[in-house]
């Protein structure tokens, strides 16, 4: 139904941010690109493309850009198969910013032939991405139910209660209550970030409501923590060399949160993205923790 040139322009403009970039990265001239778009518009009978800068897709146009990325990454894997070459792929996917920072760039390296886009969101909504067709893979706390989806535990990724040895003398000088915490300020990631609200609830049993920092970047967390802006949760990993050198400290000591992740793909596009797939299981494997049992 749709020609291979109108797809490829769609995908480049939806991914380049405009008719000038794609032309560029297509070898082929802005009007060129425009005629395409517009006979594929003529085709669906729709608009596909807002014209804003970056231009951005209409709802038909984001399940287009999809069924593009699908197709591309479906000639990848059969040029594999058939031992031919073939031009990279694409592939938008949501991550957490936390495994981004800590052990996902490991799992994106393990694979060649894959242009990756990102979009960054806390691991309790990534999923939605994926329910809402706007990528086809996800790094999720919510194993699901995703209609349409595969899912693949991983491991947790354990969070340590971290803060700047002078910020716990000043604030938590007879240890972690719930009135300290109801004054001592907080790191947040955003205002879905749970974490330490999970926290406050297993070291005193409430959910205290102290001032926030609300910092959206993970560095930033670690780097906030040190200079004593308050204290916050930070994935062991990075939390692990800081806590070894004394600059960073537990205001309670060996309570931790495990967050379980999972690998949700598109069943459509799974046979295609396995050796991504085996990729983010070799690289889980090496950083992530057993996830909690249940009860």
């Amino acid at each position: 139904m749709f020609t291979d040139p109108a797809l490829l322009a769609l995908h480049a403009v939806l991914r380049t941010g405009s008719f000038e970039a794609a032309a560029a990265a297509l070898g082929v001239t802005p009007p060129a690109i425009s005629q395409r778009i517009r006979k594929l518009e003529e085709q669906m009978g729709t608009p596909l493309i807002r014209r804003t800068t970056p231009c951005e897709p209409t709802r038909t146009g984001a399940r287009l850009y999809r069924h593009a990325e699908e197709m591309g990454l479906l000639a990848r894997a059969l040029a594999a198969d058939l031992g031919q070459p073939a031009a990279p792929a694409t592939l938008r996917l949501a991550v957490n910013a936390d495994s981004l920072a800590t052990w996902f760039i490991e799992a994106m390296a393990g694979v060649e032939g894959i242009s990756f886009d990102l979009v960054v969101d806390d691991e309790d909504h990534s999923a939605d991405w994926l329910r809402r067709g706007e990528v086809l893979a996800a790094i999720s706390a919510q194993p699901g139910p995703v209609q349409g989806c595969d899912v693949l535990p991983l491991g947790a990724l354990r969070y340590h209660a971290t803060c700047a040895p002078g910020f716990a003398a000043r604030h938590f000088p007879h240890g972690v209550t719930a009135e300290a915490l109801a004054r001592a300020p907080c790191l947040t990631f955003s205002i879905k970030d749970r974490l330490q609200i999970q926290w406050m609830e297993a070291a005193t049993g409430t959910a205290p409501a102290p001032p926030l920092h609300i910092l959206p970047a993970t560095t930033a967390f670690i780097d906030a923590a040190r200079a004593g802006l308050g204290w916050g949760m930070n994935p062991a990993p990075l939390a692990a060399p800081h806590l070894a050198n004394g600059s960073l400290t537990e205001p309670k000591p060996g309570l931790t949160i495990d967050r379980p992740l999972f690998w949700l793909t598109s069943r459509l596009a799974a046979p295609a993205l396995s050796d991504l797939t085996a990729s983010v299981k070799r690289a889980a494997a090496r950083h992530l923790v057993p996830p909690p049992q249940e009860g």
